[in-house]
């Protein structure tokens, strides 16, 4: 019998869709190399904003014709939408057999027995000991460090559907990233809704950092996401330090108004997370800095949102991942008076999105005539004697090369830029 995974949504997503083929491939299962050769097709989904819902559920539907094909074929939604909407999936008249909450990738095995049914009861105890995820990527790794959250931002459905925040145990990690190394994937991203909050044992998140800065057997060492209000001056230190740790940081803002932030539930100002920035690059003058921005959220005026602009300006991102604020049911925002129009959002959201086109597009092109480490990943897409990798920065470069180089560290220097990739001799 044999699998396929689509997965939707962010990071920790991909690295429940490895940990999830992980389990099938113990059960038995293979993986089918593609989706015309399943048995079973599984739709890890991401409940963040409506459109990513309404996608996932109008693909789920569009393969309700291979079920007429193939009477036996079976279909599966887990992740966050699994968990937040639960029997409603198998009530929908889409075709959906399972669903599977996201604390129960162990009993998939055991439900995929049973014609049909759903399993979507937090296990807080659950990290998933002992598995080793069943990575896509062969020279990337994404390792889990932490699951659930305690933030409970206003507009934010993960609390609800992931749970209370807990931290993986220290061993369990260490080993996984040392795994990832010696199979060949050598820049490990740390993931966790909030990683700044790490806390197992004796250890935060500076000294999980430091610990594995000494894993011989990687080059690279990443994290997503930090809490602006988690950020300790000890993360920046243990950044600094250098070593395999990268020079880049997520750093979500969402807004540059203090109004919208406290309504928000961010828990920090504007200025906190300005000194924040002063800090991080008095640290490290050439670290890359990306973020998060919703546009539109309740409430929100023009004054507010130019705010935002400003800040923007100020900052000078390297990217920023821009969204129009999307209404989730569930979250205290849903509630909130003086909703903005959705034409106001998209407009907003457009007005957003063009001015860090400008600044990303200025902070590549400052690279230019300098010299950068690229991590090569694969071969590109418009050439066979290029290859495309990532930089320490987190910059997207290509360069001359071929097959041999993929997995390996090479130093090109930058010719030219656009908005989204760094060209290299």
């Amino acid at each position: 019998m044999k699998f396929y995974i689509e997965t939707y949504g962010c990071q920790m997503n991909v690295s429940d869709s490895e940990l999830v083929g992980s389990i099938l491939l113990g059960a038995g299962w293979e993986p089918a190399p593609s989706i015309d050769a399943a048995d079973l097709i599984l739709f890890n989904t991401c409940s963040v904003r409506k459109h990513a819902e309404d996608r996932v559920l109008g693909r789920i539907s569009n393969e309700r014709h291979r079920k007429q094909l193939k009477p036996a074929l079976k279909i599966a939604v887990i992740g966050c939408m699994a968990q937040r909407m639960g029997k409603r999936l198998l009530d929908s008249d889409i075709g959906v057999d399972y669903v599977v909450g996201v604390d129960r990738y162990l009993e998939l095995p055991a439900l995929l027995d049973q014609p049909g049914g759903q399993d979507t009861d937090f296990d807080f105890q659950q990290f998933y000991p002992g598995l080793r995820p069943l990575h896509g990527n062969k020279t990337c790794a994404f390792v889990t460090i932490m699951r659930g959250c305690d933030n409970f931002c206003s507009y934010c459905i993960v609390p609800h559907v992931r749970g209370r925040e807990r931290s993986v145990d220290f061993r369990q990690i260490l080993s996984e990233v040392r795994a990832c190394g010696d199979n060949g994937l050598k820049d490990v991203t740390l993931l966790g809704q909030n990683v700044n909050s790490y806390r197992w044992g004796g250890y935060d998140f500076p000294r999980l950092l430091r610990e594995l800065n000494q894993v011989d057997s990687i080059q690279r060492l990443r994290f997503v996401t930090s809490h602006p209000k988690d950020l300790s001056d000890g993360l920046i230190e243990a950044m600094a330090a250098g070593g395999k740790i990268c020079e880049h940081l997520h750093l979500p803002l969402q807004s540059g108004n203090n109004g919208v932030l406290k309504a928000m539930n961010r828990k920090y100002t504007i200025e906190v997370y300005l000194r924040l920035v002063q800090k991080l690059r008095a640290a490290m003058p050439e670290i890359s800095l990306t973020t998060d921005l919703i546009a539109g959220f309740p409430g929100e005026s023009e004054a507010d949102f130019s705010d935002t602009l400003q800040v923007m300006r100020e900052v000078r991102y390297d990217h920023a991942f821009c969204f129009k604020y999307s209404e989730r049911e569930g979250t205290s925002a849903c509630g909130l008076p003086h909703q903005v129009p959705e034409a106001e959002r998209l407009r907003r959201l457009q007005e957003m999105i063009e001015l860090q086109r400008g600044i990303t597009l200025a902070k590549f092109s400052a690279q230019t005539g300098k010299d950068v480490e690229v991590y090569v990943e694969s071969l590109s897409r418009k050439s066979q004697q290029m290859v495309s990798g990532k930089t320490r920065d987190y910059k997207i470069a290509v360069l001359s090369g071929d097959a041999t180089d993929i997995g390996k560290l090479k130093t090109a220097r930058v010719m030219k830029a656009t908005a989204g990739t760094l060209i290299c001799a």
